[in-house]
Protein backbone atom coordinates (compact mmCIF):
# COMPACT_ATOMS: atom_id res chain seq x y z
CA UNK A 1 0.00 0.00 0.00
CA UNK A 2 1.27 3.46 -0.83
CA UNK A 3 0.55 6.63 1.05
CA UNK A 4 -1.22 8.17 -1.90
CA UNK A 5 -3.04 11.43 -1.47
CA UNK A 6 -6.63 11.58 -2.62
CA UNK A 7 -8.96 14.41 -3.50
CA UNK A 8 -12.69 14.35 -4.08
CA UNK A 9 -13.86 16.29 -7.12
CA UNK A 10 -17.31 17.78 -6.75
CA UNK A 11 -19.18 18.55 -9.93
CA UNK A 12 -21.87 21.17 -10.48
CA UNK A 13 -24.53 18.46 -10.72
CA UNK A 14 -23.71 17.25 -7.20
CA UNK A 15 -21.83 14.11 -8.18
CA UNK A 16 -18.47 13.38 -6.59
CA UNK A 17 -15.48 11.45 -7.86
CA UNK A 18 -12.54 10.38 -5.75
CA UNK A 19 -9.19 10.81 -7.48
CA UNK A 20 -5.65 9.89 -6.56
CA UNK A 21 -3.22 12.80 -6.83
CA UNK A 22 -0.52 11.62 -9.21
CA UNK A 23 1.51 14.79 -8.85
CA UNK A 24 1.98 18.47 -9.56
CA UNK A 25 4.13 19.56 -12.48
CA UNK A 26 5.06 22.74 -14.30
CA UNK A 27 4.57 23.60 -17.96
CA UNK A 28 5.55 26.96 -19.42
CA UNK A 29 5.67 28.64 -16.04
CA UNK A 30 2.27 27.42 -14.82
CA UNK A 31 1.54 24.64 -12.38
CA UNK A 32 -0.74 21.74 -13.16
CA UNK A 33 -1.96 18.73 -11.23
CA UNK A 34 -2.55 15.23 -12.58
CA UNK A 35 -5.34 13.15 -11.04
CA UNK A 36 -6.29 9.52 -11.54
CA UNK A 37 -10.03 8.97 -11.07
CA UNK A 38 -10.93 5.89 -9.03
CA UNK A 39 -13.47 4.71 -11.60
CA UNK A 40 -11.67 1.79 -13.28
CA UNK A 41 -10.83 3.87 -16.34
CA UNK A 42 -7.34 4.61 -17.64
CA UNK A 43 -8.08 8.31 -17.65
CA UNK A 44 -5.83 10.98 -16.19
CA UNK A 45 -7.38 14.35 -15.40
CA UNK A 46 -5.21 17.43 -15.70
CA UNK A 47 -6.16 20.72 -14.08
CA UNK A 48 -4.44 24.00 -13.42
CA UNK A 49 -3.09 24.09 -9.87
CA UNK A 50 -2.86 27.06 -7.55
CA UNK A 51 -1.70 27.00 -3.96
CA UNK A 52 -3.96 29.14 -1.82
CA UNK A 53 -2.43 28.49 1.58
CA UNK A 54 -0.60 25.93 3.66
CA UNK A 55 -1.78 22.50 2.46
CA UNK A 56 -4.58 24.23 0.54
CA UNK A 57 -4.95 24.59 -3.18
CA UNK A 58 -7.55 25.03 -5.86
CA UNK A 59 -8.02 23.32 -9.19
CA UNK A 60 -8.51 25.49 -12.24
CA UNK A 61 -10.27 24.24 -15.34
CA UNK A 62 -8.05 24.66 -18.39
CA UNK A 63 -10.34 26.44 -20.86
CA UNK A 64 -7.76 26.95 -23.60
CA UNK A 65 -7.23 23.91 -25.85
CA UNK A 66 -3.67 24.90 -26.78
CA UNK A 67 -2.71 25.34 -23.11
CA UNK A 68 -4.31 21.98 -22.27
CA UNK A 69 -2.41 20.23 -25.07
CA UNK A 70 0.88 21.72 -23.84
CA UNK A 71 0.18 20.55 -20.29
CA UNK A 72 -0.66 17.05 -21.53
CA UNK A 73 2.50 16.94 -23.65
CA UNK A 74 4.69 17.87 -20.67
CA UNK A 75 2.85 15.34 -18.50
CA UNK A 76 3.34 12.58 -21.09
CA UNK A 77 7.04 13.45 -21.27
CA UNK A 78 7.38 13.20 -17.49
CA UNK A 79 5.62 9.83 -17.45
CA UNK A 80 7.90 8.52 -20.21
CA UNK A 81 11.00 9.60 -18.28
CA UNK A 82 9.88 7.68 -15.19
CA UNK A 83 9.42 4.36 -16.98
Amino acid sequence: MSDADFITLEYDDGTELECEILGVFEAEGKEYIALIPQDDSDDVYIYGYKETGEDEFELIDIENDAEFEKAVAVFDELMTEEE
